[in-house]
Formats: C-alpha cells, structure tokens, sequence
C-alpha cells in the first residue's frame, strides 16, 4: 500500500555525514545527561511502600493523588489497577518514617477525602478467630474504602529489578545483532545495532534532562522501541539487498538512496498510525501511561531518523557492496536471468 510515489531518489547519502554529525552531538548530550543528572527511578527500582485500597464507588484519581500529595512524602504513584474502584499508591522510601507509619498516615489521608475517619475494628476470622483491622467508617456507619494490602519494597528488590531490566536489554541487543548478521550481513547488524543503541540512550538523555521518572513501564517502552526500530532498519536492508540483486549499474549510495526513497510512503502510513495512537494515550490515558507513551514518542521520531541517517549510512561507509549480499554461482552469469546456470 503507497499513499504516493516518489519517482527521483532522494539524495539522502549526500548529507550522511552532516547528519550524523548532529546525531553523534546529541548522542553525547544524552549520555552527558545520563552520567551528570542520572535517572529519576521509580518505586519499583528504589523501594517503597505499597497501599492497595478498595472503593465503593469508581475512585476519583485526581482527589486520591491531590490527598496524599498533601503529606509530601515524595514522588508518588496513584493509579488504578483491576478495576476503577481499586486504587494503587506507591510512596518512595522514607529513611526517617517506618513504612507501617507512611501505610496509615496514607490510608488515613484518603480516608479523610472521602469524609470517613480510621477506626480500629475487630471481626471474626474464616476459622473463627479474632481479626483486628483498620476501617475507614463514614458518619452514616458506612465503609466508602477498605485497606486491601500494604507491603514494603525493599531496595534490594529494586536493584534486582534494575539489573533484571539491563539485562533483558542486554539480551534484546545480543538477539536483534544475531538476527540481522543471519538474515543479511555483518556490517547491517553492526550499522542496525549502533542506531539502536543510539535511539535507547537518547531516549534515556531526555528522561535524565528533564528528570523524568522512569518506571517499569518506560523500560518496557524502550524494549519496544528497540524492536520498533530495528523493524525499519530491517525494511531498508531488504530494499537494498533487493536493489543489488535487480540492478549493476548503480553503486552503493545510489542503492541505498532508492531504498529510503522507496520506502517513505510505507514509513509514513506505519510510523504515522502508530504515533497517532501513542499519542492518544500521551494526552488521555492519564498519568500511568504519560511517561510509557511519551518514551514511544520520542523513539519513534527518532528511530525513523536512526534507520534512515544513521543505519544506512553506517552500513555505507563499512563498505557494504553487491558481493556482500548477492552470491553469484558462475562467472559470466547475470543474478538477472532466470535461465543463469541452468543445465539443457
């Protein structure tokens, strides 16, 4: 499918170097960024306190967050879980305040949002014990919301969870060099895999920069950015392997020119639709998913840029040619003719 068709190709080959110039400049003020300002980590990288609590009626996040915002206990996270009457609220650690402290100063907090007041109460347990427990009581007798669980994350689950996250990435990166070497060429792998890289650490500059926080869900972001943009770099390759083997006559910038150029109707309609529904979360899926879709934001912008300028050129200037990818079986033989090598 083709909204349009470029009929001259873009000379894109022509400014590799001054557009890699640029890349490889900001490419270093993120890793600038990265070293200098570090990443804002969330709960589940650094620890913290969880409350899970249960409304009666669908929860008003904004109220909840605006509540327990006003104990200042830090970078909070307020969301919704399973259902939008059960709320999540994770508080950082606080070296100065136990974490059963932090759980009843929160619980206590939402409580009195919603007019109730804590109450210590004692019920009967399934196998007939007394239980004794927390409950938010309303004037009326009601219960508007039910503590569900509170647990500490402690910073030894967090760094496990940091090097869990770097290795997957690690892993991802092994995976998708072993893929393009396989499927193409060394030289692609080795061009496809630094554009990655390059998209992943800019992607972590802007978070640094800004000190925004990264949590699971951006991690998660990344990976999917990494697997994103080597899908491009991929469709560019194959255009170039596909342009060797039709054609003699034109030299390798010449090749790769066609293949962007070729390729730019697809990455708009692939590229555009996708961005179209990032950014429909970015602006109206609220604050769980702003950060997650903003990562995907700024790794699809510049993951076209990377399998356009940066992959392409990369694989030019290691000197990718005609031989690397189209093995000629007999001297003399056009790739051309599908009658080459054939025995009458």
């Amino acid at each position: 499918m083709e909204l349009f068709r470029i009929r001259r190709d873009i000379p894109f080959m022509r400014h590799a170097l001054v557009l890699n110039a640029v890349s490889f400049i900001t490419f270093l003020l993120a890793v600038f960024f990265i070293v200098t300002r570090g990443l804002h980590l969330s709960v589940e990288f650094t620890g913290g306190t969880v409350i899970e609590a249960a409304y009666t009626q669908p929860a008003n996040l904004e109220k909840v967050r605006h509540a327990v915002e006003s104990l200042q206990l830090g970078e909070t996270l307020v969301q919704n879980f399973g259902t939008s009457r059960d709320v999540m609220i994770r508080v950082p650690v606080r070296k100065d305040v136990d974490s059963a402290v932090v759980a009843a100063r929160v619980f206590g907090t939402i409580c009195s949002a919603e007019g109730g007041s804590v109450k210590v109460v004692q019920q009967v347990g399934k196998s007939g014990e007394a239980v004794t427990r927390e409950a938010c009581t309303a004037a009326d007798g009601s219960e508007p919301i039910r503590l569900s669980r509170t647990e500490f994350i402690g910073p030894a689950v967090g760094a496990e969870l940091a090097s869990s996250g770097a290795m997957a990435l690690g892993f991802v990166v092994v995976l998708i060099m072993a893929y393009l070497a396989l499927r193409f060429e060394w030289k692609f792998a080795v061009a496809g895999i630094i554009a990655n890289l390059h998209d992943v650490v800019i992607i972590l500059g802007f978070f640094a920069f800004f000190q925004w926080e990264f949590s699971l869900a951006v991690l998660a972001a990344v990976l999917a950015v990494l697997g994103y943009s080597v899908n491009e770099s991929v469709v560019i390759f194959d255009r170039v392997r596909e342009m060797f083997r039709k054609t003699r006559s034109m030299d390798t910038p010449a090749v790769i020119n066609h293949a962007i150029t070729s390729t730019i109707s697809r990455t708009i309609i692939t590229h555009g639709s996708t961005q179209m529904m990032v950014l429909s979360m970015l602006f109206f899926g609220g604050p769980t998913l702003h950060y997650f879709a903003l990562a995907l934001t700024i790794g699809i912008c510049f993951g076209i840029y990377s399998s356009v300028f940066v992959a392409a050129s990369i694989a030019m200037w290691l000197g990718v040619q005609r031989s690397d990818l189209v093995k000629t079986g007999n001297k003399g033989h056009d790739d051309n003719d599908p009658n080459a090598g054939a025995v009458v």
